[in-house]
Order: structure tokens, then C-alpha cells, then sequence
């Protein structure tokens, strides 16, 4: 049995996508880190960003089988996928799958999106959820941003906050130059892909509610919400040039 366990381990690995790696930003989640960890690696390699977390965040992280980054002091979501990203591009990865530590992201959903970059080639690649199956103020909240920010851009935008999405090249070095710090950086990443004339794809994904907490300050996320809005809005017929030198992606 041992032996068997170990061949079906090796098969596994072998089969992960040696150029996609996942990257969790993780802020006080050791009550919850630990299953998403755990339910990622089977699909690829795991690097969680603690982001000056004074629990047992990185601890956790690293029991699961994630490779662990540690910044501190805590700088905001925006900053913790930067530096992920930053590590994950200079370990030689093509694409990044992000996903949230609170378990509101289902990694079962990981091959959806594999399909998806396999089959479109699209340098984002952003999960949908079903804003009926939120609570009543997530829902209203989401669906009055998607109608704000879809007039900003110009184009209808189904699902601009949603933390889960495969970034790759040549979007993804693109996105170290940004100075936003928290959820924000998620909606100026949309603005960057239209602006560049990249292609943006969806996969639908399960929309999950638990009774935990939440860090999000609803005055401050609202405020920078519609500042970020109305700045995608002043810039995105302005045409961004990739370096299409050095960021071409490679197909798989």
C-alpha cells in the first residue's frame, strides 16, 4: 500500500504544470489556511504570503505544503500578491492562479481554469461568481460595482473583485510596477489587460459564504473602490505597450 501511495504521489507531481505555480496572500488565517493549502497542491506548487500575520499563518502554511513568504510589516493584499508574484516569475513561472486563505475559493475549481488557459491562451483569466447566492450586502455591494466600474471601462465587466483568476505573461510583469496596496489592485489589473488589448476569459466558480470574519472596511473599501474606478476610467483608451520582447507568453 505504501508503495502504491508513493507512485500515485509521483504521478501527481509529475503531472502538475511545471510553469503555473498558486499563490495564496494570507493575513491572520491559520483557522482556515491550512485546508486551502492542502486542497491546492494536488493541482499545483503553493507559495503563501504572509503578510504580517501575528498568528500561525506561515507556521501553518508550511505544514500544508506551501512554500512560505513572510513580509512585514502587513502592507495590504495588493503588496502580498506582488511579492508572490515577484517570487513566482523569478522561479521561472509563466502563469500564477491566485486564490484567497479564508476557504471563500474552492481549489477543485483550479483545473477549470488550466483548461481554460490551455484551450484560450488568455493572459487573465478571472472566476465568476453568482452575486444571487450572496449575502443580501455582499450582493448589492458587488452587483453596484459591476454596473460602476463596467461604465469606467467601457465594457461589461461581470466580476471585477473576485480574487481568484489565472494572471500570466505578458500581463503578469507588467503588474509589479503598481503602487496599490490592497483589493484595488485586483480591479487595476482588469484596467491594465483592456488597456493592453489582452484578451479577458471567466470560468463560473462556486460562490462560498462562511460565518468568519472579514477585514474589509466597508467606508474605506467603498472610497477606494471609486477612486480606483475613476481612474480606469481617465485611462483606459490610453494604449498600453507590453514589452512584448521579454513577456511574450510562452503557449503551452
Amino acid at each position: 500500500m505504501e508503495v502504491l501511495a508513493a507512485e500515485a504521489q509521483a504521478a501527481r507531481v509529475n503531472d502538475m504544470p511545471s510553469d503555473i505555480t498558486a499563490v495564496i496572500p494570507a493575513y491572520q488565517a491559520a483557522a482556515t489556511l491550512d485546508a486551502v493549502v492542502r486542497k491546492t497542491v494536488p493541482h499545483l506548487p503553493v507559495l503563501v504570503v504572509d503578510d504580517g500575520s501575528t498568528d500561525e499563518t506561515a507556521q501553518v502554511a508550511g505544514a500544508a505544503g506551501a512554500e512560505v513568504l513572510c513580509q512585514t510589516p502587513n502592507q495590504g493584499k495588493g503588496a502580498a500578491l506582488r511579492a508572490g508574484f515577484s517570487r513566482a516569475l523569478d522561479g521561472g513561472a509563466e502563469a500564477i492562479i491566485t486564490l484567497d486563505a479564508d476557504g471563500q475559493h474552492d481549489p477543485a475549481s483550479i483545473p477549470a481554469f488550466l483548461d481554460a488557459w490551455h484551450t484560450q491562451h488568455s493572459p487573465l483569466i478571472i472566476g465568476q461568481r453568482d452575486f444571487g447566492l450572496m449575502p443580501l450586502s455582499r450582493r448589492l455591494a458587488n452587483e453596484l460595482g459591476t454596473t460602476v466600474f463596467s461604465w469606467a471601462v467601457g465594457r461589461h465587466i461581470p466580476d471585477n473583485q473576485s480574487g481568484f483568476r489565472l494572471i500570466a505573461r505578458p500581463l503578469l510583469p507588467r503588474l509589479l510596477d503598481s503602487s496599490e496596496a490592497g483589493f484595488e489592485f485586483e480591479v487595476e489589473t482588469i484596467t491594465l489587460a483592456i488597456r493592453a488589448g489582452l484578451e479577458i476569459d471567466w470560468v463560473p466558480i462556486p460562490t462560498i459564504y462562511e460565518d468568519q470574519g472579514s477585514h474589509i472596511r466597508p467606508i474605506a473599501h467603498v472610497t477606494n473602490f471609486l477612486r480606483v474606478a475613476w481612474a480606469a476610467h481617465r485611462s483606459v483608451r490610453v494604449p498600453l505597450d507590453l514589452d512584448t520582447d521579454s513577456s511574450q507568453p510562452k503557449r503551452p
